[in-house]
């Protein structure tokens, strides 16, 4: 192999790594926003117990990694939800086609945080809630934007807050989050779970979800534990 061939190559190999770095770069690193807390919210129980919230923001290794860190989460658990219990399978649920959206169950202790206080953490550091059926580089409506909300009184919290931030204009683009009865919940495959941490490594996660528990820690330091839940 000539020393000209493999330069070219050599070169080729380095622009193809920059632009798939840059990519990861552009789609992911959008910077945490600063929002008011929501005007309308439940105060803290006064006793202990478990509550739940499924949100959907893209890929769910970033929005499980976010509230696994994230004080008075008891567990984060990536899965689907918004379809078929026959679909509940990541090969089949990536071809966008099944309803689902890559989710992340959430039980929390309603004494420690407020369900206000994740939608929060939600719309500003785990994901982009103006992004329609797509997050950073993943396409496709499996990675929407949603909240199942459980009852009415999370529905209220939900969409008080989406008005209150449309209201303030906290975004440059209208928020496209769907807010939607909760159905069901199927648990992602094994792999799936505490991906981020199991894998910081991966150039996907260090380029996508890495940074988003970076901004968790720097604009929530009350909120940030440094162990994850459940574990």
């Amino acid at each position: 192999m000539s020393k000209s061939y493999l330069r070219l190559f050599g070169i080729s190999l380095l622009l193809l790594t920059l632009a798939g770095l840059l990519l990861f770069a552009n789609a992911s690193d959008r910077n945490p926003v600063a929002l008011p807390n929501p005007a309308v919210d439940q105060p803290l129980a006064a006793k202990s117990g478990q509550e739940t919230l499924v949100l959907a923001g893209g890929c769910f290794w970033g929005v499980q990694a976010v509230f696994q860190h994230v004080k008075g989460v008891i567990s984060a658990t990536s899965g689907y939800s918004g379809g078929a219990s026959n679909t509940a399978e990541y090969e089949v649920v990536s071809t966008g086609r099944t309803g689902h959206a890559e989710s992340v169950k959430i039980v929390y202790d309603p004494s420690k945080i407020t369900s206000g206080q994740l939608l929060k953490v939600f719309f500003s550091v785990a994901h982009d809630p103006t992004q329609l059926n797509r997050q950073g580089p993943d396409e496709g409506t499996q990675y929407r934007s949603a909240i199942f909300y459980g009852n009415d009184e999370q529905k209220r919290i939900v969409q008080a807050y989406i008005a209150q931030l449309d209201q303030a204009k906290a975004f440059p683009r209208p928020i496209v989050t769907q807010v939607v009865a909760f159905k069901a919940f199927y648990p992602a495959e094994a792999y799936h779970q505490n991906y981020a941490t199991l894998h910081p490594d991966n150039l996907y996660i260090r380029y996508n979800d890495l940074p988003k528990v970076a901004h968790l820690q720097e604009q929530f330091p009350n909120l940030y534990q440094a162990n994850i839940a459940g574990h």
